[in-house]
């Protein structure tokens, strides 16, 4: 199944807009974090608020758009990502599984942290780190980013605040594809009582008896001393009534 692309129109001009979510701001750290040339990144941050970037276009692993630059001209700029693999995908539904709220977040437009922070313990990262963003641009630039794939970049943050489905795109699976996947979980192979069971075997099952109350332990006196001022044997007679009502409780009888 070939997982379909998605366009966006143009942004117009937006001058110093940054992205506003943690994952948008998260998108960015990828970029800025392994940008050597700070300059780039401000050029990019003031190319992405001039409204010269064309419609974007989001696939699987990849954002594209076209630049409309005073000094280069028309130029195409992709920014690519690693698609997650089948194996990854089912790691993400199993964890999207294990907690509702993860999915109901997706559906509402929110990218919970703890569904990322999950995902990431069983070994698949949904937002990109450093080195994890890729970029090519027809420009006369050999940097990585150019000023029109740094643009790109804080632009597809805009996107993700929008809507954060965009990442899972980006990944690899359209929202079609993840939220509509059926989802099991397999349970522990030594815990009989997670096994799921039918309804209709369930009712038709005899009712188990119920356990049974097991008799009071017999009392024995137990030695105290001598309590100074009281008579000798107070202490293990209070001592042997409050084991006898112990008893009684447990027994679910009248003392």
């Amino acid at each position: 199944m070939v997982t379909p692309a998605r366009g966006f129109p143009a942004f117009g001009a937006r001058p110093g807009r940054r992205g506003r979510s943690w994952w948008a701001r998260a998108f960015v750290a990828a970029l800025e974090d392994a940008a050597l040339d700070a300059g780039v990144l401000r050029r990019g941050r003031r190319f992405a608020g001039s409204g010269r970037l064309g419609p974007v276009t989001i696939a699987p692993g990849r954002v594209s758009a076209v630049a409309d630059d005073p000094d280069d001209g028309l130029v195409e700029t992709i920014v690519r990502i690693a698609e997650l693999d089948d194996a990854d995908w089912d790691r993400v539904l199993g964890r999207l599984a294990a907690e509702a709220g993860h999915l109901a977040a997706l559906l509402d437009g929110e990218i919970p942290r703890a569904f990322v922070t999950a995902a990431d313990a069983a070994g698949v990262a949904l937002l990109p780190g450093v080195g994890d963003l890729e970029s090519e641009c027809d420009c006369p630039d050999v940097g990585d980013p150019c000023t029109h794939s740094a643009a790109l970049c804080y632009q597809t943050s805009w996107l993700l605040d929008a809507d954060p489905l965009v990442l899972l795109l980006l990944r690899g699976r359209s929202a079609d594809e993840l939220l509509g996947a059926p989802v099991t979980v397999d349970p522990p192979a030594d815990d009989p009582l997670e096994r799921p069971v039918p309804a209709a075997e369930a009712r038709a099952a005899p009712v188990p008896p119920l356990p049974v109350t097991p008799a009071p332990r017999p009392t024995t006196p137990i030695a105290l001393p001598d309590p100074p001022g009281m008579p000798p044997d107070a202490l293990t007679r209070l001592a042997a009534r409050a084991a006898a009502r112990a008893a009684a409780l447990l027994a679910a009888v009248d003392p």
